[in-house]
Order: C-alpha cells, then structure tokens, then sequence
C-alpha cells in the first residue's frame, strides 16, 4: 500500500493511490490534529479518509456531518470535551453529576429508566430492550458507551443517534451550568460525566417515555448512577477494570449492585456464584424484586440460522417461541432473554399483571436489533468479521460464536489492544481459534504497542503464527492476504478485535461509516 503524497506519478502502477484507503494517510490527518484527544481525532481522521467511498450513513453509526458548519461545531464541541478528564481518569464521587443534575433542575426524574451494568454484553442488551420498547410504541432514550465511531452514538432518541446538530445544541444548552458546576467543585465534571449530563437533559427535552441507561464503569459511582430506575439490569460479571473495582467477582459485584435501588426489580443474568450472593444480599436490604436467568426466565431453546439465530424464551410472563435474532453467538440469545425479561418487568409483566407481551411485536422488535462492531460482516471475499471483545470473557464468546456461526476454514485474527487490560488472557481465548494472529495497534494513546503485543502473542502462539504490522491499514491487508491464499472458495475468514477502538477504525478503513 502506498504512502505517497498526492504530487506521486499516477502513470507509474506503485504511485497510483490504493482503492482501499485515499492518498491522505489516517496517520497524516490524525498528525494534523495533534492539539486533539487522539480517540476523538481518529474519528474524524476516519470519516475524511474514507469520505469518497461514502454512501448514506448507517442510522446506528453515524458518519461526520456533510454540512462544513455542523461539522465545524461538532469538531468544536469534541475539542472542549477532550480538555476534560477521560474515561480512564476517575474519581468515585457522584458529587459533581449530582450538582449538575440540581442545577439543570434534576432531569433524570422526568421518566422512569432500565439501568444496565455487569462486565459484557451491556451495550447489545440495551439496544435490544431499546427496539422492544421502541415496538411497544413507546419513546425512547439510550445512553451508551464507548462508541463504535462517533461521539453522537452515545445518545440516541427512537432508537437512533441524535444528529450532530442536536448534539451541539444540547451542549450548548448545558454549558453555562457545568461552568457553574466547575467553579465550585474541587476537580470540574469529566468527560463522562458532562456526556451523562447531556443525554439526561436530551432525554427530558424530548420528552422521553422511557431511558435505557449503561453505566460507564461499575456501579455505585458511576456517573449514570444519579437515576432511579425502576428496572436494574445486572450482566455477567467477570474480571475487568480489577485495578478499580476489586479483583474478584465477589468485589466488583459489590461496586456494581450499587445501581439496586429501594423497591426496584433486579434482572440478574447468570453470574459466579460469588457474585450472585452479593447482588442478593444488596436486593434484600434494598427490599428489591429478583429474576434471575435461568430461574425465573432464560433460553430455553436456539439454533443457528441464516444471518444470526432462531430462539425460544422463556420470560416472566410465559414462552416466547420462534423469535429471530439477527446476531450470532449464544451469548447473544441469553442478552435477548434479559432484555425480555427486564421490558416485561418495566410492564409490570411478573408483578402487577400474569399475562406475556404480544408476541408478534416482540418477534418484530427482536428481529430489527442490530449491534454495530460485535460479530458484524463488514466484507465479503474473504469475510471480513469486527467484534469489540477487548477482555477475556468476551473473548470467549466471540471465540464459540464465531466459529458456530462463519464455520471458517482457517481464521486470521487482527488484534489491536488497550495496555490496561489482561491481553494475554483474551489472547489466550482466541488461540484455540485462530490459525494466524496480525497484532497491530489503534490510534488511542491507550493502544498497547504493537512489539509489546507481539511478545505476548508469540508466547501464547508460537512464533511462526504472529506477524507485527504496527499500521492498522497495513495489518487489515496482511490479514486479507494471509486469508486470500487459500484461493477464493477455501472459506477462510478474518476477525478483527481487542479494542472498541480497533473495531471503530477498521470499521471506517473498510468503508462502514
């Protein structure tokens, strides 16, 4: 692939500019824009490289605006947000989110909310139980993180991201207040913490009928954890973050039960058993209502078809047969069955009323979920495959799921990874996998570099299954070739993983954004 500048010979076959990535290099453009957070900078590196093999955007990954003014005013907003604490640098205090939410005049009150945590599979069930409410007509609000590519999809309204025009004014619109918020507090509102502010204000002014909110990080302090919702959804909790949240299940499922509120409904995924007898000791004190997956509703039958699964579940209010889900892997069907399960307890399904959801919407709403950067075909010939698995318990599933699902005969993984988390344990779950690994390295300064990522990789592989590209672009096409020469119909396929970030930047080199 050239590195050309664009003066190059174009007569000349190795000067012409490759049909994959334009002239202008995402390292040039992200070089360019140094004086920005590089995870921000990348996104609009992305998004201009790739601009001319365009299309319409993808309403659930957004593209940069094409009006130069809104986009000028995104790039604006971007800026200010990166001055602030990232998501990494955190302080457990809700001090801050709570002073901001008492000067807006507390707009997280203004409907009822789904609050989701737990380790994996947050972001897949929110949208999931987004799309069920969403077919029971009533609107919603989601609060997600991180992105895939841009910063808009954190917060979406009726199922899709708010526009870059209305991300701008809702900023606007809160600025003065976290000024004031900032001036009085010891340390001024985090990155994360003036995004939750936006999304609850947004939700308010719409007015919303419903929030589906994902906590950032555990539980108690997470900035999210200003809400009151009436529905705490608890994923599997697994080792991750352990640095901040405890090193057990046991200890991050005491950090996580801090979203239970008085009186609420609890839907517990299944978790370590460590971890279920915390989360039910804080729903007795709290004096909550527990479902629990594989009790009181769960996955009672599933199997492979055509572009993701055909379920049976089993929800609070009775079984819901023949639902297709356009996602693969059992990890999966068992976040459809909590999403279910926590729609019919937001209903009341289970408590007030004895009778299930119309099961023709609820097939309706499942079979429209789509979850950008987990499990998702981004490329034909050889199949290209993005999965944001970044930990070892994702890794896992991905690792079964794929294979149940593609049936590849030969798999190149493309690993690119953040340096806080336990790469060798989710290098681990891939080497049963994977006949070849590319390790390469995202544009974040949180990115593990790609030498150090190597020699992780050849103790886990051997040396005569890892190649170095330290280049995204170059290892997306290392592994592209390594797949093409088995020949056109051999089967053979690439994943591409270990990070949001990487999925999000090969997600716009491979023209999806």
């Amino acid at each position: 692939m050239s590195d050309l500048p664009p003066n190059g010979n174009p007569d000349d076959p190795d000067d012409r500019p490759d049909p994959l990535y334009p002239l202008d290099s995402f390292e040039e453009i992200i070089e360019a824009e140094t004086h920005r957070d590089p995870d921000l900078a990348v996104i609009e590196a992305g998004s201009r490289t790739l601009r001319t093999q365009g299309g319409p955007p993808e309403s659930d990954v957004p593209a940069r605006p094409e009006d130069p003014e809104v986009a000028q005013a995104l790039r604006e907003v971007e800026g200010e947000l990166a001055t602030r604490w990232g998501e990494t640098k955190l302080e457990p205090s809700l001090d801050r989110v709570a002073a901001l939410m008492d000067v807006l005049g507390e707009p997280q009150r203004a409907y009822p909310s789904i609050h989701i945590t737990g380790t994996n599979g947050k972001t897949s069930t929110a949208r999931m139980i987004e799309a069920l409410l969403g077919a029971f007509e009533l609107r919603t609000g989601r609060y997600t993180s991180p992105h895939v590519q841009s910063v808009t999809e954190r917060i979406s309204l009726d199922g899709a991201p708010v526009s870059a025009e209305r991300f701008v004014e809702t900023y606007r619109d809160i600025a003065p207040y976290v000024e004031m918020v900032d001036a009085r507090q010891e340390h001024r509102l985090s990155f994360f913490e003036v995004l939750t502010g936006m999304a609850y204000a947004a939700f308010a002014d719409a007015p919303v009928d419903a929030a589906v909110v994902e906590v950032g990080m555990g539980g108690s302090w997470d900035a999210t954890n200003v809400i009151d919702a009436g529905v705490a959804v608890v994923m599997p909790i697994d080792l991750d973050h352990t640095d901040r949240l405890g090193t057990t299940p046991a200890e991050i499922a005491t950090e996580k039960a801090g979203i239970i509120k008085p009186d609420a409904t609890v839907v517990m995924a299944q978790q370590p058993v460590d971890a279920a007898q915390v989360l039910l000791r804080k729903a007795v004190e709290a004096g909550a209502t527990v479902a629990r997956e594989g009790l009181e509703f769960g996955v009672v039958a599933r199997q492979v078809a055509v572009g993701g699964q055909q379920v049976t579940l089993r929800g609070l209010g009775g079984e819901y047969p023949e639902v297709y889900l356009p996602l693969h892997g059992a990890h999966q069907a068992h976040n459809a069955a909590v999403a279910l399960a926590a729609v019919e307890a937001f209903f009341g399904v289970g408590a007030q009323r004895a009778e299930q959801l119309d099961i023709g919407t609820v097939r309706k709403a499942f079979a429209a979920v789509a979850s950008p950067g987990r499990l998702e075909v981004v490329r034909r010939s050889p199949t290209v495959v993005l999965d944001a698995a970044h930990n070892p318990a994702g890794a896992r599933a991905a690792a079964g799921a794929i294979g149940e699902a593609f049936q590849f005969s030969r798999l190149i993984g493309v690993v690119g990874a953040s340096g806080d988390k336990n790469v060798r344990g989710l290098l681990e779950a891939f080497e049963p996998v994977f006949a070849e690994v590319v390790v390469t390295q995202n544009s974040s300064h949180r990115a593990m570099d790609a030498d150090e990522l190597a020699g992780i990789a050849v103790e886990v592989f051997g040396e005569d299954r890892v190649q170095v590209e330290p280049r995204l672009p170059d290892a997306l096409e290392a592994a592209i070739t390594l797949a093409e020469e088995e020949g056109e119909f051999t089967g053979a396929g690439v994943l591409v993983t270990g990070s949001v970030i990487t999925v999000g930047e090969a997600r716009l080199l491979l023209g999806k954004g």
